[in-house]
């Protein structure tokens, strides 16, 4: 097996400085994801998606690009099905390095699961495509535009949109059928994680106030938040869980990871999360966190790996 490793691939844009608590190097990393059938999950994110298998270990399967580990698929046969209007996953957002290696995942998705497809966006920022994985878990595949392309508001804020977006005409400008894609380079990681929870406000005072995220874009049902001036490294909305208590133990969403460049980032955190009470489990290299809704964020620090 090939070993996993974290590095920021070299085409991801560098952050800008922002004034949010959070550190402008954070990114998202590896997703967990407790299924119920791990062969067809693993078959499904290896041939469909285009992802290769990093590691394998008993009930465990870990898979991503060019070592870098995006999703880990966890076997937990005796939980109950996610649920769909409960607090937790709203989808796993994996970006890719350019349009034509988007294109290559999006003809695979195609040709191996077209009945998954959920639909398609402009958002001015990137180029998506939704669909939802075996078990019910939501997929986006996209990439960003140059961060020159964006338009940034004077506080911050990053114009987004959901405009059509043709997969047909994407597919014919970008996907080259001769082309093979070597998965030897790091070219797609996690971009961000959009959660459902079941109360904006309740989000906003966790995951901005506490956490130090910025906002970048927000309206009543939902709240994008980065850090280093990306348009969203956490999307949180209401739009299936409005008024989701905490939630209980199922398949779906393991935990999310959270990486900061260092160990004083972890220590500013973690003083952060005391002065508001929130338990902390802390091994020195991570901190494990619950949301106000029992979704688990561990953060680690690069330096520290």
């Amino acid at each position: 097996m090939m070993s996993t490793s974290r590095t920021t691939p070299s085409w991801r844009e560098a952050p800008t400085h922002t004034t949010g608590a959070a550190p402008d190097g954070t990114e998202m990393d590896t997703v967990e994801l407790l299924v119920h059938d791990l062969g067809a999950m693993s078959r499904f994110y290896r041939e469909a998606v285009t992802l290769d298998v990093l590691d394998e270990s008993g009930a465990t399967v870990v898979l991503g690009r060019g070592g870098i580990p995006i999703v880990r698929l966890r076997q937990e046969k005796d939980l109950p099905g996610r649920d769909a209007r409960g607090a937790g996953l709203y989808h796993t957002a994996i970006l890719f390095q350019d349009q034509a290696r988007l294109a290559s995942s999006l003809a695979s998705m195609a040709r191996h699961a077209s009945g998954l497809y959920e639909g398609s966006a402009d958002h001015l920022v990137s180029e998506a495509f939704y669909f939802h994985d075996p078990e019910g878990n939501g997929l986006e595949l996209y990439r960003d535009r140059p961060r020159d392309e964006w338009s940034i508001g004077p506080n911050g804020t990053v114009q987004m949109a959901s405009l059509p977006l043709d997969p047909q005409a994407f597919l014919r400008r970008w996907h080259d059928d001769v082309r093979t894609d070597a998965h030897d380079e790091p070219s797609a990681a996690i971009g961000h994680v959009h959660l459902q929870v079941g109360d904006i406000a309740t989000a906003r005072d966790f995951y901005v106030d506490t956490l130090g995220f910025d906002i970048t874009f927000e309206f009543g049902t939902a709240l994008f938040l980065s850090a280093g001036g990306y348009h969203h490294h956490i999307g949180v909305n209401t739009w299936q869980s409005a008024g989701a208590g905490p939630r209980a133990a199922s398949l779906g969403l393991g935990d999310v990871r959270i990486r900061v460049p260092g160990r004083e980032d972890l220590d500013a955190l973690s003083d952060r999360l005391a002065f508001r009470s929130v338990p902390v489990r802390d091994d020195g290299a991570e901190i494990r966190v619950p949301d106000p809704w029992g979704t688990q964020l561990v953060i680690a620090a690069d330096a520290l790996r």
